[in-house]
């Protein structure tokens, strides 16, 4: 297995749950008015340290768009999914925006702590 690199980011930071990698910066929250089947989700311009899987039409409640699901590069886990495109003109703005589901975030504050990747997490 290669080595991992994660990317850590500066200031307020939305982070894995499970491992504390460094997922987004607050700054590039855009709506918190989001759910998904756990509950809460959060839309964000811009995140790091993922994995995007593959592409699938997905009937949301907003219609129909083809999404990819998102993993955490240091555990594996699916944290949300990537909007690829829409098919209803009102729901263009998501396209390569990036959904974060609330439950599988925390928002602990502290940018500093180091992730828990390799044997910790498997």
């Amino acid at each position: 297995m290669g080595r991992l690199f994660l990317e850590y980011l500066d200031g307020r930071v939305y982070s894995c749950v499970t491992c504390k990698s460094h997922l987004a910066q607050v700054d590039e929250l855009i709506s918190k008015g989001f759910h998904c089947k756990h509950g809460k989700a959060y839309l964000f311009n811009t995140v790091v340290n993922i994995a995007v899987g593959p592409r699938e039409d997905r009937l949301l409640t907003t219609g129909m768009h083809t999404v990819a699901d998102i993993y955490c590069t240091c555990c594996n886990r699916v944290v949300g999914w990537k909007y690829e495109e829409a098919f209803e003109k009102n729901q263009k703005y998501k396209e390569g925006k990036f959904i974060l589901e609330r439950a599988k975030l925390t928002d602990d504050g502290d940018c500093y702590s180091e992730p828990l990747c390799g044997s910790d997490c498997e």
